[in-house]
């Protein structure tokens, strides 16, 4: 459910170097930051909200360079069960072995290794997700805004869970799940508030 770091001009795209002269390394606000995790079923959707532990972006001037961020599973929620009782088995659920183990691995994380700038504000961004002490690269687009004050970075984030060792009810690892089954993809809608 994810560390940003980079920096250089090559052929249009960043390559990580270390932050440039020109660079500056901005602390996002995780009280400003929303994260949203989505997943579906055969019966259904779920969704709820991963708060972020730290991050980081690095700019210059209105163009993204780099960054990383660091998100609290320990503290997830699920927001779309009202029901108390429901609500507490299925957040218990997300955090036991069967998905995210957060007892052994309490934070995932995502670190930029390269950002390729598509149109004025919009890059592909490519970089190196951990969950559960599993290391993979992802590559999703992002939007950049700036103004006077802040710079806000927002991304959808498709994961496929099973290459992080998630595999409860998947079908490509278990038969004849029926409506029991769990798609393997889900969504981090991430969008990142840093302070300048």
């Amino acid at each position: 459910m994810f560390v940003f770091l980079l920096a250089g001009v090559m052929s249009g795209s960043a390559v990580f170097a270390g932050p440039g002269k020109a660079d500056k390394k901005l602390t996002v606000d995780p009280k400003s930051t929303k994260i949203e995790w989505g997943a579906k079923k055969v019966t259904g959707t779920h969704a709820g909200n991963v708060p972020l532990t730290s991050g980081t972006l690095i700019v210059d001037g209105d163009k993204l360079k780099g960054g990383d961020f660091v998100l609290d599973l320990k503290n997830l929620t699920v927001t779309d069960v009202k029901d108390a009782d429901m609500n507490g088995k299925l957040t218990g659920h997300l955090k036991n072995k069967d998905f995210f183990d957060v007892e052994a691995h309490p934070q995932a994380k995502f670190v930029i290794t390269s950002v390729t700038p598509k149109s004025a504000g919009t890059y592909d961004v490519t970089g190196k997700l951990t969950i559960k002490g599993i290391t993979s690269d992802i590559k999703f687009p992002a939007t950049v805004k700036s103004d006077a004050k802040k710079v806000t970075a927002d991304a959808k984030i498709v994961v496929d869970r099973t290459k992080y060792d998630i595999k409860f009810r998947s079908s490509n690892f278990f038969e004849n799940l029926g409506d029991k089954a769990i798609d393997n993809d889900f969504t981090l809608d991430v969008s990142l508030v840093a302070n300048k």
